[in-house]
């Protein structure tokens, strides 16, 4: 039997206009991608988001639904477009380098990832196993909520190393506790942002919007608020709950940015707040 490579679970009760989407936390890697696969097992760890499916597992007990990968990024990188393909990495790639795209060539430590070139139809085998079918689900599950509520919110929730690495673009030095993503600000309704970084400052969180992270391909693709989808994309630091050299959850901050994650979920549903509610139901963006 093979194992899913992604799963959804449904809201406990009292559903709500909001997805989490988890893209990055899954390890598995199947036979045929082993395959081509040479980077060593440290590096699938780093640079996976590792336990930040379980930190948004309280989000269905909220009335959220929850979509997380089980594979790796190095299968294929369920945040980027079906065209951000490196021609070093897969044949039928665009001739501009980019070595972390649809299909990752290069850990974030700048060790090879792939033992050859990918032929298209390798590529178009991990599209068909988890990349097409993954869309599929969250734009069945956003359209679902937008013909219930009449509007949708996406929670695209990664984690992202404390420190730059050699393959980042952003300079040395600490990121921030809290980084989220909007493209600037078009992604989605201020009130949805605000709510975001209200929340993140109020647990006493730095926050630094769209540094280093604006935004993948499920914020720009899904966030269309003037047709009544929100996304941002959310970056916790990872000092904040886990041991960034051993791996290891840190069990004290793994239950504060569990908590965090819980009650942002909570508050996206806008619940106490109908006059934002009917403004979120379509209007031009960066307005409301």
């Amino acid at each position: 039997m093979v194992d899913p490579q992604f799963e959804v679970v449904e809201p406990k009760s009292g559903e709500t206009p909001v997805v989490v989407e988890v893209p990055h936390a899954g390890l598995s890697l199947d036979a045929e991608t082993l395959s081509y696969t040479i980077a060593p097992g440290r590096s699938i760890a780093r640079d996976a988001d590792l336990y930040v499916d379980a930190l948004f597992q309280d989000a269905p007990a909220e009335g959220a639904t929850l979509i997380y990968a089980r594979a790796s990024r190095y299968l294929v990188d369920l945040n980027r477009g079906e065209n951000d393909l490196d021609h070093e990495a897969a044949e039928g790639g665009g001739r501009t380098p980019w070595p972390r795209g649809l299909i990752w060539r290069l850990t974030t430590d700048g060790e090879p990832i792939l033992a050859r070139r990918l032929p298209r139809a390798e590529v178009e085998r991990r599209l068909e196993l988890v990349y097409r079918p993954y869309h599929r689900v969250l734009e069945g599950l956003l359209a679902r909520k937008r013909a219930r509520f009449g509007f949708a919110i996406l929670l695209c929730a990664h984690s992202m190393p404390s420190q730059p690495r050699r393959g980042h673009a952003d300079p040395g030095g600490a990121r921030a506790d809290i980084v989220p993503g909007t493209r600037g600000r078009t992604t989605a309704a201020a009130a949805v942002i605000d709510v975001v970084d209200k929340h993140a400052r109020a647990c006493n969180f730095t926050v630094r919007h769209d540094d280093p992270y604006r935004g993948g391909f499920s914020t720009g693709h899904y966030g269309t608020p003037q047709s009544a989808t929100h996304a941002v994309q959310i970056e916790i630091a990872r000092r904040l709950y886990m041991d960034e050299s051993t791996l290891r959850i840190d069990p004290q901050g793994f239950r504060g940015i569990r908590e965090f994650g819980r009650t942002l979920v909570a508050r996206l549903a806008f619940a106490e707040n109908p006059t934002t509610l009917d403004a979120l139901r379509g209007y031009p963006s960066g307005t409301v």
